[in-house]
């Protein structure tokens, strides 16, 4: 899998960018603050319809304009299609192969990318939100039904968690609307739950034998889903709409004392650990940072697995943050295979053969020039 074109219209600080890509590695040189980051986001915008960076749409057009396009051409199982995404005011559209899909789920998964930015380093030590935030992007690539139940399951906590703020004020008031929206909420917490327990059971098999790869099999990770619930990996689903039945029923009283929702997958979180350590909170930042890389090698093999192809791999000025021993054990692992793209200030002290053949690109006040 990989992209040949790409092509943006009032992005951010691009006025109008037509590009060709040819070499397997792409490097996108610049100083900061030029637009190397915008473009690696659009490239990942256009697989997954939202940005790594902002939850904000409207932040994606450039300023005064009341629109933005991105336009990709990508050739998957040796099919090439377009791909296209316009943001505005009133929404944003989604075509495949020229189509406008109604449902994102839909167009989801059409594009697979891994990003690797240094916000990602942060994965471990970081908040549970931004955990859950990375299964539910990998999960949604590669299974688009995910992000069906994910759209419905927030939309019905938001009005849930309104209502329960009704209640906390006039405790009197019926519960019969409530329990409905709760029983709603279930219909969609239980399959993301189950999903996350078949994704979290795929990335285990991938990241455990990488990270002892890259500590020289001194350490070994066990990566734990923290559910709210009594939930675990082994239930049918049946068996999880059933335990959520029980403690909602259990934990209404409490919600509405506190006004909000207490369990579901909006609460859980993974927990990481290298020879039985809690990394998050005993880990060294090198045992950290080496977590935070096997998760990401993981996802890479982890889609090939599933959908037959290997993704587009977004390096965002994370080289520099690695030391020696994990750049070249990344980029070992993705030479030849994966179509890559790679920002940085300068190749200056990148010492490999991956980067040896790559394409050269320059990027300047939102203006980028292909080398030779």
């Amino acid at each position: 899998m990989y992209i040949t074109e790409l092509s943006l219209t009032n992005y951010r600080n691009y006025d109008k960018l037509d590009l060709s890509f040819d070499h397997k590695i792409n490097v996108v040189i610049g100083e900061n603050a030029q637009g190397k980051t915008n473009m690696m986001e659009s490239i990942y915008v256009l697989a997954l319809t939202k940005s790594h960076r902002t939850s904000k749409d409207k932040e994606l057009i450039k300023w005064n304009e009341n629109y933005a396009k991105i336009k990709g051409s990508v050739v998957k199982r040796n099919r090439s299609f377009p791909l296209e995404l316009i943001f505005s005011n009133k929404g944003k559209k989604a075509k495949l192969n020229h189509i406008e899909q109604q449902r994102l789920s839909d167009y989801i998964g059409a594009l697979n990318v891994v990003m690797f930015a240094p916000e990602d380093l942060n994965l471990v030590k970081g908040s549970p939100q931004e955990r859950r935030r990375f299964i539910d992007m990998e999960i949604g690539q590669i299974q688009p039904i995910y992000v069906y139940h994910l759209t419905q399951y927030q939309k019905i906590l938001k009005q849930r968690n309104a209502l329960l703020k009704d209640y906390q004020r006039n405790r009197e008031m019926d519960r019969t609307m409530l329990r409905v929206m709760t029983e709603q909420l279930i219909e969609h917490a239980s399959p993301i739950t189950q999903r996350r327990f078949q994704f979290l059971h795929l990335l285990r098999k991938w990241a455990l034998p990488i990270h002892k790869g890259i500590s020289h099999d001194l350490e070994d990770l066990e990566i734990t889903y923290q559910a709210s619930a009594d939930v675990s990996e082994n239930m049918e689903l049946s068996k999880i709409v059933e335990v959520y039945q029980k403690q909602f029923q259990d934990v209404e009283t409490k919600e509405v004392e506190r006004g909000t929702s207490l369990i579901g997958p909006h609460r859980d979180d993974l927990l990481f650990y290298v020879n039985e350590k809690d990394v998050q909170a005993f880990g060294s930042q090198g045992q950290q940072r080496t977590t935070a890389l096997s998760l990401k090698l993981a996802e890479i093999e982890l889609i090939h697995n599933e959908v037959g192809e290997y993704p587009i791999l977004l390096l965002d000025d994370v080289l520099s943050e690695l030391d020696d021993h994990r750049q070249s054990h990344l980029l070992n692992t993705i030479q030849g295979k994966v179509q890559t793209f790679v920002s940085t200030t300068s190749v200056t002290g990148i010492e490999h053969e991956t980067l040896k053949k790559a394409e050269i690109f320059h990027v300047h006040k939102g203006t980028v020039v292909k080398e030779g």
